[in-house]
């Protein structure tokens, strides 16, 4: 029986979390776990109405689940940020979710923009530091709005944090079912606090000696995403970079709207959601992709050990992908609970049978 926290949140994010849902209620039954739902109404809606953002006991109760499933945040009715810094940020940093896992896998050749690139070229993890960087927010502005405006933010590395993150994505990278690589990405020529990374990288990877390293700029990287993808197995990343290199890599697998991440502290509660935002020009209309929200899902079940669940769920995608009776993966004419069906649909046809 697991406890899983539901914050919908705005814009897409109720519709996406629906069909996430929908695909959770088909798995438990197939695959024989249970689940009750802790739904929380944390979001812009529920701040306007209340003047709420998140409430001092909200950390108290989020501790006691076994994972949260968050849909998105965001809206432009309040000041830019504010409800993702007061809800998303808060519960990363209280909580301690160290590690941002993003994959980065291609379905079917067809929906990557890059030429002559298939499935096969397009398969990686990205870990992304998730409580430190610039993303701490320490700094602040002067003279807002004169001539003499000065803006000022910090980046922050600390061993500890840099180090467990580096840790984590050498344990990846170990797996059976990776290429026991791991490449560094910063900017350490020009940014020379994070000599840290290479320092702890080097470190770290003596005690991994099976596994082949790599270190690149994030200029670089960026080239190698689009013209050599195969060449990335596990990279390991600031938060700052992780965040803008992911956006590129799911482009690359065919857009926003089938990314997922997992905000993790491993053994911990821990929280999972699509990378895409609110989209509020067309909330409310059954639009939305939720590819994303419900591969975030798919990495709930494993993260909490339902391994069989969550492969289900991401073959099921996968086969409605690559026989093309999932068009594309932003908005591409089927509606968004239209997708939902589908996908419960393949789980139906593919349970029972092997992987």
């Amino acid at each position: 029986m697991y406890r899983i926290g539901v914050i919908p949140g705005d814009g897409v994010g109720p519709e996406v979390v629906r069909e996430g849902l929908k695909v959770l209620d088909r798995a438990a039954e197939v695959c024989g776990f249970q689940y009750e739902r802790v739904e929380f109404p944390w979001g812009s809606d529920h701040y306007l109405a209340t003047g709420e953002l998140l409430p001092s006991s909200a950390l108290d109760e989020l501790r006691r689940l076994d994972a949260i499933f968050l849909g998105a945040l965001g809206d432009p009715r309040l000041e830019r940020g504010l409800i993702e810094r007061a809800v998303l940020m808060t519960i990363r940093f209280e909580l301690d979710l160290y590690i941002n896992l993003r994959p980065i896998n291609l379905y079917a050749e067809r929906l990557t923009p890059l030429k002559g690139v298939g499935p096969v070229d397009v398969d990686m993890m990205v870990v992304r530091e998730n409580t430190e960087d610039a993303y701490v927010g320490i700094g602040g502005t002067l003279r807002a709005g004169t001539p003499q405006e000065t803006a000022v933010a910090e980046m922050i590395y600390t061993r500890p944090g840099v180090e467990r993150a580096i840790r984590y994505a050498f344990e990846l990278a170990s797996r059976p079912d990776r290429r026991q690589k791991v490449t560094l990405v910063d900017k350490s020529n020009a940014i020379r606090a994070q000599e840290i990374w290479r320092r702890a990288f080097a470190d770290v990877a003596r005690d991994y000696p099976a596994v082949e390293t790599d270190a690149l700029y994030v200029d670089a990287t960026a080239m190698w995403m689009v013209t050599d993808p195969a060449r990335f197995d596990v990279i390991v990343t600031t938060n700052l970079f992780g965040d803008i290199l992911t956006d590129l890599g799911a482009a690359i697998q065919g857009g926003l709207g089938s990314a997922a991440s997992a905000n993790i502290h491993p053994g911990r509660v821990s929280m999972f959601e699509p990378i895409h935002g609110s989209a509020p020009d067309i909330a409310g209309q059954n639009l939305a992709s939720p590819v994303g929200a419900i591969s975030a899902v798919a990495m709930m079940l494993n993260y909490l050990g339902d391994v069989s669940a969550s492969d289900l769920i991401q073959r099921s995608i996968r086969d409605l992908l690559k026989q093309n009776q999932l068009p594309g993966l932003g908005v591409t004419g089927l509606k968004t609970n239209r997708v939902g069906d589908m996908v419960v649909a393949q789980m139906e046809r593919l349970a029972g049978q092997p992987a």
